[in-house]
């Protein structure tokens, strides 16, 4: 009978301290910054002790490995706080799918479609998708007629940002918000006692600068 390999669970990357680091000689940088040679580990454990700090593994793959003396707690901290930093910077945007077939009627693809204008409005990208089953693959043409519709019918809030992809037996497009001009508004404004409504001037946002694309020849 084989016996079962054991599953491999591979290390977990961690920062070696003190007692843990397991090399017989480190170049070692003072908690000032001043280089202090290349010494025996038990050396830089008693410098590191004799300032009540830690001994910390900066540079693993270095020939000796690097190590400063620092406080440990407070290098952790700042370390976090750079990873939260770099996280809230990133800006992820959601993908909300809506799925269809190709006998879908009229009356479900609007509701569908009142779907993908609410999710645009909020900032998603939607990713319309026809689904088709067995014999419906012959003719994925007529199916995909709903994403050549949802294309015209989300003018204005949503664009495609991929042409028709072919996923197996699914035929999909992704559409991405767009941005839409703020029209003018209208008050009615009282003149010599008679209402009468007339435009009030309002700033419109005004299109992007396209910069100047110099071309050769």
């Amino acid at each position: 009978m084989l016996k079962r390999r054991p599953f491999f669970v591979p290390p977990k990357e961690t920062i070696r301290i003190n007692e843990h680091i397991r090399v017989s000689e480190v170049r070692v940088v003072d908690y000032d910054g001043t280089q202090l040679g290349v010494i025996s580990v038990p050396q830089a454990l008693e410098k590191a002790k004799e300032r009540q700090l830690d001994l910390v593994e900066v540079s693993p793959n270095s020939a000796p490995p690097v190590c400063r003396i620092m406080d440990f707690g407070k290098y952790k901290y700042e370390i976090q706080k750079k990873l939260k930093v770099s996280k809230s910077k990133q800006h992820i945007i959601k993908v909300k799918e809506i799925k269809f077939h190709p006998k879908t009627g009229e009356n479900d693809y609007n509701y569908r479609l009142v779907q993908a204008k609410e999710f645009l409005e909020k900032g998603f990208k939607v990713k319309a998708t026809v689904v088709f089953r067995g014999r419906e693959m012959a003719h994925m043409e007529y199916g995909a007629r709903w994403l050549k519709k949802m294309t015209v019918d989300l003018a204005g809030l949503g664009a495609a940002e991929t042409n028709t992809m072919v996923e197996g037996r699914n035929v999909t497009v992704i559409f991405a918000p767009t941005k839409t001009a703020v029209k003018p508004k209208k008050v009615e404004v009282s003149v010599e006692g008679k209402p009468e409504k007339k435009p009030v001037a309002t700033e419109v946002a005004k299109p992007a600068e396209v910069p100047a694309v110099e071309v050769e020849g």
